[in-house]
């Protein structure tokens, strides 16, 4: 309801109180006033029931989201929704409303992360971190210090190590075996397609100089046809079966991590790229669920995706599950990513294709796609983009138009003519920013300027009238939408060499970044009469932020910080 129709009904109430009040004082005729009684009761149980809010957000600088209405003042909350927002909210306070002052701070509709491992994610927090690791001696003495914690047959795992970070020099197992040799470790690269296994680990998966490389994946070995230890794309899926499975309490307990980082960065909803084991979890857990989750499982469990919606239908507004994730490639910096060209510092390879088998695949989508099930298909490479663009044209062409909405996750590397195929056909470019403040480093090493150019072309995108939303592939990078709105503003690097961008031309606004996290992904889950703006009858999902980012320094968002966050009206969290 309008904020004018609030305003009608409540003052409307006060005159017919008054009406009755005046009639009484002059006639005193009850009969007739049990007339007037009687029509107010009507009026009061046949139109919408009380309309006082039961929160009210004033005092703020709140950008709605909403064009049509993009600045207010305060929020109205009753139950999970917005009542109303606007400027003068005294026709929706009652003695009973709960009142915040926002004190002119920052309001956003709450962050939407298009792409994540949220439950890996929580496992991350409680694990080894080498993200930040910058030498040989540093990650070997990270993980001997780390081990000395750890029982005899336990596992080791997480890192998100960056060889990149050192020079390029991949790590192999003989740099920890020798303070390792009685703990399996295995240690990912923080793109997820690569990790370093200890010669434990390669033991316990029987994997030897004999073992050939599997379909869709790469054994490193020396010169010798020794194995390295490290093992590429779905080669690590030969040491996955010897990792003992998580429990139950464990996955309870890496989710609660999880959501409690989430809370603390604004981020209220996530799309996540999950296995069947995350979507059971987050099932189990939905009453504790302190944000929105739209899970996408992993392509592999097809079969179980469409008999689960056809039992159980697409969820609800806090837990839905009508996606499915697939993959085509791996990454750049792992040289996976499919490419048409070979790689520049290793022409023997243009990566791979990690649907080892493309006909069975393309059955996998089209019968994904007859189930009315929502496909987002991981495609870095530009053979890669090309290979799922074309298909997504021909299933089209096959099954006829609908709104389908299919992704891509990452989009990362696009030639010129692919790049406009995503606004003609209806496909989302689901991106995650902050990967440039790492890739960027070092991409030139892998691939020429052409390609470059290519990559990550956030304004070219949006110019060209596709729907472009953000996200971070939590744990590739940081969760934090902060860090990925600075990165898509400024595309500056770690390295600090593009003081004004890299690739400067494909900058974006502010508040085209705040749409990239808000509607637009809204949007690209199916949600955006529900979520990504603040307006009337929408749900109460917002985030309080310390600084204006539309008018301060760029450089100044990864000092702002947030200050409250809600998600169906209630608080998750408040600094």
């Amino acid at each position: 309801m309008a904020e004018s129709e609030l305003f009608f009904h409540n003052g409307y109430y006060y005159l017919l109180k008054y009406i009755v009040h005046q009639y009484l004082m002059k006639t005193g005729d009850l009969m007739n006033i049990r007339i007037i009684i009687l029509l107010a009761i009507f009026y009061l149980t046949s139109c919408e029931p009380n309309q006082f809010a039961d929160k009210i957000y004033y005092n703020g600088n709140i950008w709605t989201g909403n064009p049509n209405r993009p600045s207010a003042e305060f929020i109205a909350v009753k139950g999970n929704e917005i009542l109303a927002v606007g400027i003068h909210y005294t026709s929706l306070q009652s003695p009973k409303t709960e009142m915040f002052d926002l004190e002119g701070e920052f309001v956003v509709p709450g962050f939407m992360d298009n792409h994540t491992h949220f439950i890996s994610g929580g496992f991350q927090i409680m694990s080894i971190n080498l993200r930040d690791v910058s030498s040989k001696n540093d990650f070997i003495n990270r993980i001997k210090e780390y081990v000395q914690h750890i029982s005899p047959g336990q596992w080791v795992q997480g890192g998100d190590w960056d060889h990149e970070m050192w020079g390029g020099v991949l790590p192999t197992k003989e740099w920890i075996d020798s303070f390792t040799a009685d703990i399996p470790v295995f240690l990912g690269r923080l793109d997820g397609h690569m990790a370093l296994a200890n010669s434990k680990a390669l033991e316990l998966a029987g994997i030897t100089s004999k073992t050939p490389n599997p379909p869709g994946g790469l054994i490193a070995k020396n010169k010798n046809g020794t194995p390295t230890g490290i093992l590429r794309d779905e080669a690590m899926e030969l040491i996955s079966p010897f990792i003992p499975e998580n429990s139950p309490e464990e996955l309870d307990t890496a989710l609660q991590k999880a959501m409690s980082y989430a809370a603390s960065i604004g981020v209220t909803q996530i799309h996540d790229m999950c296995s069947w084991e995350d979507l059971q979890t987050y099932a189990r857990n939905k009453e504790k669920l302190t944000l929105r989750i739209y899970a996408l499982p992993w392509y592999t469990n097809w079969k179980k995706i469409i008999k689960y919606n056809d039992d159980n239908g697409f969820g609800d507004d806090k837990l839905r599950w009508n996606g499915m994730k697939a993959m085509m490639d791996g990454s750049l910096g792992s040289r996976t990513a499919w490419m048409h060209d070979p790689y520049k510092d290793d022409p023997k390879t243009k990566g791979l294709v990690v649907a080892t088998d493309t006909i069975e695949f393309r059955k996998i989508l089209r019968e994904v796609d007859k189930a009315n099930i929502q496909i987002a298909v991981h495609a870095i490479g530009t053979r890669a983009n090309e290979w799922i663009l074309d298909e997504f044209d021909a299933i089209k062409k096959e099954h006829g138009e609908r709104d389908r909405r299919p992704r891509v996750e990452h989009a990362q590397h696009l030639t010129p003519q692919d790049m406009k195929r995503f606004s003609a056909n209806g496909v989302i470019a689901s991106m995650q920013p902050t990967s440039i403040y790492d890739d960027a480093a070092w991409a030139y090493k892998r691939v020429d300027d052409s390609i470059l150019e290519g990559t990550y072309i956030f304004k070219s995108l949006l110019d060209d009238g596709a729907t472009l939303t953000f996200g971070s592939d939590w744990t590739v990078t940081t969760l934090d939408p902060l860090m990925g709105i600075f990165t898509a503003v400024t595309r500056k690097t770690r390295d600090g060499k593009n003081p004004d961008g890299w690739y400067p031309k494909e900058k974006i606004s502010v508040e085209d970044a705040l749409r990239c996290y808000t509607i637009n992904s809204a949007y690209a889950g199916f949600q955006e009469d529900k979520l990504g703006t603040l307006e009337t009858g929408k749900l109460a999902d917002f985030v309080v932020l310390s600084k204006d980012l539309r008018v301060i320094n760029p450089d100044d968002i990864l000092n702002t910080h947030v200050i409250r966050t809600v998600v169906d009206g209630k608080d998750v969290y408040v600094k």
